[in-house]
């Protein structure tokens, strides 16, 4: 199911981002919002792309599933994250723009990876 040589990058991006993400910050102005919530898109389309080239599947209607799945699954992840800054950290504040950033990310990762996909065939390398 996990391709062996893409799923160690996947598991430590994400360990990476929870650290990031629960780890102490100072307070950002309102002028660099917006370059937060870029980054957080940033952030989540390199983690979209790294699981969903890390779960192997190999049939058409397969394939769309996975691509639900990781989507919705790396948006859940940011929706937990914030609500972890939230809810168990004195620095960090939950927003949920943070949490749409997060999604439109994940799309985007998700549909990089169904493009070059369908230019290229599906093969079923480890």
């Amino acid at each position: 199911m996990f391709r062996r040589k893409t799923l160690i990058p996947a598991v430590l991006l994400t360990v990476g981002f929870t650290v990031l993400s629960l780890m102490e910050s100072p307070r950002l102005p309102e002028e660099i919002a917006m370059q937060d919530k870029l980054l957080h898109g940033f952030m989540y389309t390199l983690l979209a792309i790294a699981w969903t080239v890390s779960i192997q599947i190999t049939n058409y209607k397969s394939q769309i599933t996975k691509y639900l799945l990781v989507c919705l699954s790396v948006t859940a992840y940011g929706a937990l994250m914030e609500l972890l800054q939230h809810y168990c950290t004195v620095t960090r504040s939950g927003e949920w723009l943070d949490v749409l950033a997060d999604f439109i990310g994940a799309l985007i990762g998700v549909a990089i990876v169904a493009i070059i996909n369908h230019r290229s065939p599906i093969t079923n390398d480890q």
